[in-house]
């Protein structure tokens, strides 16, 4: 059960992949392909929901974010090909009239516990970061953040064969001679590709803080007279992600030997003693995040509701419907418990992988940096689903 209810986070975990394996190990041979979806990876049904011995308070808020995601549960196509939309009918009837206080009683009536593939689940955390920022550029506010380019489209390159054309088009721009072209790297747009064209929704000040911020995908900016802008994820630039972690511990830059840890404290301590050879490095992840303000109670997931601290996690939607709730027995007494999937992450891919959510400011930072959990994972679908998924 969670306690206290109290950033390696993605962005940690993501800055430092493969950092903190064990040196000399043996090339690792190459993985089998992944299963594309949660059918592929194989499904068998759980315990009685009855029998996870759900905590009250944990399922009161998880009722909460349901009827959250209702809306959208009601109207996507689930990628993971475990439910239809109307499979969820029964449930989010249900869950608009629920009686306060009942919310137990609620997913042990409604749901059925399904385990995909073999249910061994890795969480992280993540947090909603606050940095120091303004809605206009002045003295020691110059960083932008801007909004999406109108002139950042999808499209085929002219010399791609149509065989090849499948999936979702490459995301980039139209050069002077209309040809298509690869948008703006972070190099560019920090030289100034789109400065001028009255993109910028605010200004940040910190270079840093704002590399870090567009990693997390949303956040908030905090001005000098104390305004609290809130900002999400709007679209990226098609640029490559790097994980500049590994480079730095490679070049060893940080980790033994040097006065910087491993760790999310040691990248930024070293990319602030070296101001020069820090921008390089941070230039080395060519993607950039473009920003939406956002004017609700929260930041918004990838389902368009607001992520709730210690209710709302980030998974992969081709192995867990977003809108559904996950149970999660993990070796992390605060991440046990019951969660709804209401996010995405670049991170996040595979069946059983979850970035749990834990709010924003210091505390939020401090949880989600130290999470890091193994254990076990079941979704809770409506009932009859298994038994439908079988008759096909």
């Amino acid at each position: 059960m969670r306690w206290g209810r109290k950033l390696a986070s993605l962005a940690v975990l993501t800055l430092l992949a493969s950092c903190i394996s064990p040196e000399g190990e043996e090339p690792t041979p190459t993985p089998t392909p992944a299963p594309p979806n949660a059918i592929a990876a194989g499904l068998r049904a759980g315990p009685d929901v009855r029998d996870l011995r759900l905590e009250s308070h944990d399922a009161e808020e998880a009722l909460a974010s349901f009827r959250e995601s209702c809306p959208k549960l009601l109207a996507r196509t689930d990628a993971s090909g475990l439910t239809r939309q109307e499979d969820w009918d029964r449930a989010c009837a249900a869950a608009n009239n629920w009686p306060r206080g009942e919310g137990q009683r609620f997913f042990e009536s409604q749901f059925e516990a399904v385990q995909v593939g073999d249910g061994a689940s890795f969480v992280t955390g993540y947090f909603e970061p606050e940095i120091a920022g303004s809605r206009t550029r002045r003295p020691g506010y110059d960083v932008p953040v801007y909004r999406i380019p109108p002139d950042l489209v999808r499209d085929w390159p002219a010399e791609t064969p149509p065989e090849q054309r499948t999936g979702r088009a490459p995301l980039g721009r139209r050069d002077a001679a209309g040809k298509f072209v690869p948008y703006y790297t972070r190099a560019e747009i920090e030289d100034g590709a789109l400065a001028g064209r009255g993109l910028e929704i605010a200004w940040a000040a910190d270079p840093i803080d704002m590399f870090f911020l567009q990693i997390q995908g949303s956040g908030r900016l905090k001005t000098p007279e104390g305004e609290v802008i809130r900002i999400g994820y709007a679209g990226q630039n098609g640029g490559g992600y790097t994980a500049i972690g590994r480079p730095m511990r490679e070049r060893g830059l940080i980790g033994d030997g040097t006065p910087y840890p491993t760790s999310m404290q040691g990248i930024v301590a070293y990319l602030r003693d070296h101001p020069a050879e820090g921008r390089a490095i941070m230039r080395e992840n060519e993607s950039w995040i473009f920003f939406r303000e956002l004017t609700g109670d929260g930041p918004l997931g990838a389902l368009e509701v607001p992520v709730r601290r210690e209710s709302s996690v980030a998974a992969d939607p081709n192995f867990t419907p977003l809108g559904a709730p996950v149970f999660l027995q993990v070796d992390r007494d605060e991440a046990d418990g019951l969660w709804i999937a209401q996010d995405t992450g670049g991170a996040i891919k595979g069946a059983n992988r979850f970035d749990s959510f834990w709010g924003a400011g210091a505390e939020g930072q401090a949880i989600a940096g130290g999470m890091a959990a193994s254990g076990r994972a079941l979704l809770l679908l409506p009932k009859g689903t298994l038994a439908r998924l079988r008759s096909r």
